[in-house]
């Protein structure tokens, strides 16, 4: 696309039919949320040549939205 690379964090799944994943460009922590079937993910995954987030990734781009979100990771409202 703009051949910078491509992120894709699974997020979960509806209905035993659909792919629930953030997609990225360039930066994995700014992405926008989609939800395909399973052959339409595979298909984007390919197309876009992805590189899939690991669990700890995720985890990392989580809390660093705490941050944003709550002012310092941790905090309870």
């Amino acid at each position: 696309m703009t051949g910078q690379r491509c992120f894709v964090r699974v997020t979960g799944t509806r209905d035993a039919r659909f792919v629930e994943f953030e997609f990225a460009i360039g930066d994995p922590a700014l992405a926008v949320e989609l939800v395909m079937q399973f052959d339409q993910f595979r298909e984007f995954c390919a197309c876009h040549a992805v590189s899939h987030l690991t669990p700890e990734e995720g985890a990392r781009i989580d809390y660093e939205r705490m941050k944003w979100r709550y002012g310092a990771p941790g905090i309870e409202h």
